[in-house]
């Protein structure tokens, strides 16, 4: 008879949470429907919108990141022990507007945790700050080798932070590099950010010679006409009116109404070493929502998924993830439900073994059923970079002339956040067939980037539009 009674009240107790948990999601769905990515609810808990910082290696993208939201992006030993950054950085900022302090000291910043609407800090103001923005730094490796996951980092962004060292001659190899890559990604807005005025500061002539080198190079590009602002990010001077240009950029439109499909930049095991098996905790995977609505308790699928290849016949095989969405944050933030835009960290109900190390970038996690094909091979419209950019020989034009492509050989393919190798199948003047190593999930009309290796390192000779996708190899190779 108990054992009937508790059996019953378990019943009862897992309706009530099921109860409890549909009519959450019944008033989140109508709040949703009407949302707008600066709606304030919205922008005082997560970031919707992601400034990339990119530029040549220690120009100083990541002491900028820091003097804008407090947080260090240098998070890891190496990163530490070298001083640069290796993997994608990420951080997040509030940024306010003080309605009585003139421009730009009207401007201020604090980190994702800070109040919607605290007291300005100018001396002898008494003004409450309004909430303009909350916005997500993508912080990008300068180093020439980091350049795929530069290109990752690009994947996701919606507007950039183009930093040139005030001290160095303009352009140097990775300054050209980095412009290249977020022009094929269709940034709008650029904002160039002439850093470290303060070692040049007793020779204004320098700072006004590379200012207008500065302008020579960006000449003709997708940064021509953009906005130059001399800072010194490690004494924050001027960084308020960077903050000023970030707080003009439009947020771009969002979808919230589609299935949600989310791009996964990194991803983490959260436990630590000897967890105990009552408290340990599922896999965490971070990146960006394109488009869609990600809410605490889903169910969600994860593709390509678990990728295995045979050792024997070198046959290469994928099984997708399903799983269940525990938990939702934005820094400290915990959230109920995630809109696009903005770097977000999804807890998962999976083994942390699959997300240790990063282990699930370039993965896509939506609604099952409703995700795109995982693809093994692809047919894209192709245009090639007429020389490199970011190598040592690129003065020397024949040297630096982009060769045309060759059947069989391997590039680098960058499609999302996903680097993975691809052996040319066949092409013509404009198209090409290319065949990858490993599945991906992709999209027709998705971008892509390619790269050959030069010199030991993969260098960027061209991009791409996918226009058909193929789930199995083709048969047959050759040039059109």
């Amino acid at each position: 008879m108990n054992t009937t009674i508790t059996q019953e009240l378990i019943d009862a107790q897992e309706t009530l949470q099921q109860t409890q948990s549909h009519l959450a999601h019944q008033n989140i769905d109508a709040a949703i429907d009407q949302l707008t990515p600066l709606t304030p609810e919205i922008i005082s808990r997560q970031a919707t919108i992601n400034i990339g910082t990119i530029g040549h290696v220690a120009h100083g993208k990541s002491t900028l990141v820091r003097a804008i939201s407090g947080v260090n992006t240098v998070r890891h030993y190496k990163e530490r022990f070298r001083n640069i950054t290796i993997k994608l950085g990420y951080a997040n900022a509030k940024l306010y507007k003080c309605p009585t302090c003139p421009p730009p000291e009207c401007y201020k910043s604090f980190g994702s945790e800070k109040e919607d609407n605290p007291k300005c800090t100018t001396a002898g103001c008494d003004s409450n700050l309004l909430l303009i923005r909350h916005v997500s730094f993508v912080d990008c490796p300068g180093h020439d080798v980091l350049m795929a996951t530069m290109l990752a980092g690009a994947a996701v962004m919606d507007s950039a932070l183009l930093l040139i060292a005030g001290n160095q001659p303009c352009p140097q190899p990775q300054t050209s590099e980095h412009l290249a890559a977020v022009e094929i990604m269709k940034l709008q807005h650029i904002i160039i950010v002439q850093n470290k005025i303060d070692i040049i500061i007793k020779d204004p002539s320098a700072a006004n010679k590379q200012f207008e080198d500065i302008k020579k190079f960006v000449q003709g590009s997708i940064a021509e006409g953009a906005p130059i602002i001399p800072i010194s990010a490690q004494m924050k001077y001027n960084v308020d009116f960077v903050v000023d240009y970030i707080c003009r950029i439009p947020v771009p439109l969002r979808d919230f109404t589609s299935a949600p499909q989310m791009i996964v930049i990194r991803s983490f095991d959260v436990n630590k070493p000897g967890e105990d098996a009552e408290t340990l905790r599922g896999g965490v995977a971070g990146g960006t929502i394109l488009k869609g609505v990600l809410k605490i308790g889903d169910e969600i699928e994860i593709r390509p998924g678990m990728i295995r290849k045979d050792s024997k016949s070198g046959q290469v095989t994928w099984k997708q993830i399903y799983s269940k969405i525990t938990s939702l944050k934005a820094d400290e933030n915990h959230l109920m439900y995630a809109v696009p835009g903005g770097l977000i960290g999804v807890g998962l109900k999976v083994d942390p073994f699959i997300t240790r190390s990063d282990r699930l970038v370039g993965q896509i996690i939506g609604h099952p059923d409703k995700m795109p094909d995982v693809v093994v091979e692809i047919e894209a419209q192709y245009y090639l970079l007429r020389r490199l950019l970011g190598v040592k020989n690129e003065g020397d034009k024949t040297k630096s002339k982009v060769q045309k492509l060759k059947v069989d050989e391997t590039l680098m393919i960058n499609i999302g956040s996903t680097s993975l190798g691809g052996k040319v199948i066949s092409f013509n003047s404009d198209q090409v067939r290319i065949q990858f190593l490993n599945p991906v999930c992709a999209n027709e009309g998705e971008k892509i980037a390619m790269s050959r290796r030069i010199d030991r390192n993969f260098r960027l000779i061209g991009w791409g539009q996918i226009k058909k996708g193929y789930t199995s190899k083709s048969k047959k190779a050759g040039t059109q």
